[in-house]
C-alpha cells in the first residue's frame, strides 16, 4: 500500500526522529511511504485559538495536498482529530460547500499511526524490541475524539523485551492543550504536576504516547526535576529493533 506521511509541523520542527521512526515501521511492514513536501500545518493551533477564518487557507492546502492519497498516516492523534473532527465544522462554518465535500471524501482516509496499524491493517506485532520499563499516557484527542482505545497498548504489549506498567489516572489530561498551557499556565502546571507524579510512581524508564505535543509537556516536567525518565514517542519504540539495541 502507498502511504502518505503527514509529519505535522511540530514533529517536522522539533521531533523529526518521530517521522523517521514512522517511516521505518511502515516500510518494515512492506508499505511504500511517500512524503509530499507541499504539506504544512493542519491549522489546529489557529482554529482552536479563535482564528477560524485564518485557518481556512491552511485547511484548503491540506486538502489539496492529500486529496489524491490512498491513505494518510500521521504520528499525532491531535492533528488527525483536527482533520477528521474539525475540518467538516470549519468548512460548514465558512459556507465552503465544495470544501466540505472534499473533506468528507478525504477525512476517512486519514489515520493516527496506532489506529492505522491495528484498526486498518490488523497488525499488532511490528517486530520491535525495546528492553525498558515503559508507561503509556493516552492523549486526550486520540482517546476522546479518535477513540483509539487500547490500540497503542496492543502494539506495546507485542514489543519484545519491554516491561509495560500501567499509569495511574491515565485518562487525566497532562495539562498541555496547545495554547491552553500558555493562557492558563497555573492550571496547566498543576495538571502536569499530577501527571509527572503518576509517571514517577510507576518507576518507568520512559513515558510514551502518540503525540509529541503532550510528550513535550510531560518530558519538560520530568527533565526539570532531573528524574532521568525519558519521554519517547510510540513510533520510536515501535521502530526500535534488537539489532539497533546491540549495535
Amino acid at each position: 500500500m502507498k502511504v502518505d506521511l503527514f509529519i505535522t509541523c511540530l514533529n517536522d520542527a522539533l521531533f523529526p526522529r518521530t517521522g523517521e521512526a514512522t517511516v521505518r515501521v511502515l516500510e518494515r511492514l512492506g508499505h511504500e511511504v511517500v512524503f509530499n513536501p507541499e504539506q504544512t500545518c493542519c491549522g489546529q493551533m489557529h482554529f482552536n485559538t479563535g482564528y477560524q477564518r485564518e485557518a481556512l487557507p491552511i485547511i484548503q492546502r491540506f486538502v489539496r495536498t492529500f486529496r489524491d492519497s490512498e491513505v494518510v498516516v500521521a504520528p499525532s492523534g491531535s492533528c488527525v482529530a483536527m482533520v477528521r473532527e474539525l475540518y467538516p465544522r470549519a468548512a460548514e462554518w465558512a459556507g465552503e460547500h465544495d470544501l466540505a465535500k472534499e473533506v468528507a471524501l478525504l477525512a476517512p482516509r486519514v489515520f493516527e499511526l496506532s489506529e492505522f496499524l491495528v484498526g486498518k491493517l490488523g497488525v499488532e506485532d511490528v517486530g520491535a524490541y525495546y528492553p525498558h520499563r515503559v508507561t503509556y499516557h493516552p492523549t486526550c484527542h486520540a482517546a476522546r475524539l479518535l477513540r483509539v482505545g487500547d490500540m497503542p497498548l496492543r502494539l506495546l504489549r507485542k514489543v519484545k523485551g519491554i516491561t509495560l506498567v500501567e499509569l495511574p489516572a491515565a485518562d487525566q489530561c497532562c495539562g498541555f492543550g496547545g495554547t491552553f498551557s500558555v493562557k492558563n499556565a497555573d492550571t496547566s502546571i498543576a495538571m502536569l504536576a499530577d501527571k509527572v507524579q503518576n509517571v514517577l510512581g510507576t518507576k518507568a524508564e520512559a513515558c510514551t504516547a502518540g503525540d509529541n505535543s503532550c510528550l513535550m509537556h510531560i518530558g519538560g516536567g520530568l527533565s526539570r526535576l532531573r528524574t532521568g525518565v525519558r519521554a519517547v514517542h510510540l513510533a520510536e519504540i515501535l521502530a526500535s529493533t534488537e539489532q539497533e539495541a546491540f549495535a
